[in-house]
């Protein structure tokens, strides 16, 4: 069975930065451990991705919404945070020496919401078709993590879609069930 580890967005500006929440802090310790999990698993694909925004954010749709500048490329906010950051860049450095035992790791820059379609696109080709489950970890539920489930749903329409709630969350804790609900009414398996 090939499975996919999704971290959605679990960068210092969701975290503690910009646009942080309390409890989002404490995600840390156990997507770092799926990480690291994943990442010794003779099956899995790693994917990251990076909320990804230019000085202009200000000047976007979603900037024009959310008129508080985060995760500007190239600025601290825009790292990955703790634990799960340096899980993630451990499982990449190891990937890069091209054994095959290593477990393969992605990044997709994002700039809205989901992952583009050409990027998603480009990931397929990549990992290919034969995913049998991707989880899903990450920040912000109703925001990226749901759009994400949909786009990688699309790319994977076999694939059984994990989302784990308790590694996921939202600065508003009502609309982050609401949101576990609705992904349950998409044959999302929430645990």
């Amino acid at each position: 069975m090939k499975k996919m580890l999704v971290v959605i967005d679990y960068q210092k500006d969701f975290v503690d930065g910009s646009i942080g929440f309390p409890g989002a802090e404490l995600l840390d310790e156990g997507i770092a451990n799926k990480v690291k999990s994943a990442a010794e698993s003779s099956d899995s694909v790693i994917v990251y991705t990076m909320d990804t925004h230019t000085p202009d954010y200000l000047n976007t749709r979603e900037g024009k919404a959310l008129p508080v500048p985060h995760t500007i490329i190239e600025t601290p906010g825009w790292d990955l945070y703790g634990k799960t950051g340096d899980a993630i860049q451990k499982a990449k450095s190891k990937a890069e020496t091209n054994t095959k035992k290593n477990v393969p790791v992605y990044e997709l820059c994002k700039t809205t919401f989901g992952v583009s379609p050409d990027k998603m696109l480009d990931l397929l080709q990549k990992v290919g078709a034969d995913i049998e489950t991707i989880e899903m970890v990450g920040l912000v539920t109703n925001m990226c993590v749901l759009s994400n489930v949909c786009v990688f749903q699309a790319a994977w329409p076999n694939a059984q879609i994990i989302v784990d709630g308790s590694l996921c969350a939202s600065f508003d804790p009502v609309l982050h069930q609401k949101t576990l609900d609705i992904l349950e009414g998409m044959q999302v398996k929430v645990v």
